[in-house]
């Protein structure tokens, strides 16, 4: 080899050496500061969105907050009405029947009160499944939303197979329901309101023992303030904390 193409060589590592000296570091600080650019970016949308967040708890299974289970029904205009059309919505859900001649008629008195707390918001919605679907058809339960003055085109009344609103009611959101001969009407069901938040997780306010609350008693009024049996009304603290999730 000649010494001229060893010269050239030679030329070449040095302008090599001199560009990784002067270059690179400039290179490696620009990645730098990028990465911490776009961390500190991640970092304020973070702090933001806990800076949204209320103190109302999730309810955890297995040390994960409880999603909504998927459901798919009919609602009283006969449209079909998923667990998808709340997302983006903090809705109240209830298991109720039309020929209830007991706690229904209380509860749903008191979620019309509740409707009308809000009606300003567009994002607030009910979810009422029927137990009696072979009774409650679309057309009974549009009759029975009118009857009650329910106007918020958020709130669907729902019905459809039997066995999938009781897997709901018992598995997804373990409000129970139930047949029961010995009962008035046959059928027995909680007088719970669960609370769902926008992503569709199932919050609550915690008591006194810092554990959640999980539901809120739907059956007394917020004028009455305590039943027969000393039991507090919850329709209060229901409202307090739907105001708290539509702000989240």
């Amino acid at each position: 080899m000649s010494k001229k193409a060893n010269y050239s060589y030679v030329g070449v590592g040095f302008i090599i050496l001199v560009f990784g000296i002067i270059f690179v570091p400039k290179i490696i600080d620009r990645l730098k500061h990028n990465n911490t650019v776009e961390n500190d970016r991640l970092n304020i949308k973070t702090e933001e969105e806990r800076a949204t967040k209320s103190d109302l708890a999730y309810l955890e299974i297995n040390g994960s907050p409880k999603k909504v289970p998927e459901f798919n029904f009919v609602n009283q205009d006969g449209d079909t009405i998923s667990n998808q059309d709340y997302l983006g919505k903090v809705y109240v859900v209830e298991f109720f029947f039309t020929t209830c001649p007991t706690i229904c008629p209380r509860m749903n008195r008191n979620l019309v009160e509740i409707q009308n707390e809000f009606t300003q918001f567009d994002n607030f919605g009910v979810a009422s499944f029927t137990i009696t679907p072979e009774i409650d058809t679309p057309e009974v339960l549009k009759a029975y939303a009118l009857k009650y003055g329910i106007t918020n085109p958020n709130w669907h009344l729902m019905t459809g197979e039997e066995d999938k609103i009781y897997e709901l009611a018992n598995v997804g959101f373990n409000i129970y329901v139930g047949k029961d001969d010995s009962v008035e009407a046959g059928f027995e069901h909680s007088g719970n309101f669960a609370l769902i938040d926008k992503e569709g997780y199932i919050r609550s306010r915690k008591d006194d023992f810092g554990n959640p609350k999980i539901f809120y008693s739907g059956i007394i009024s917020e004028a009455e303030k305590v039943d027969d049996e000393g039991m507090k009304e919850e329709i209060s603290m229901l409202k307090e904390d739907i105001a708290k999730l539509l702000k989240e």
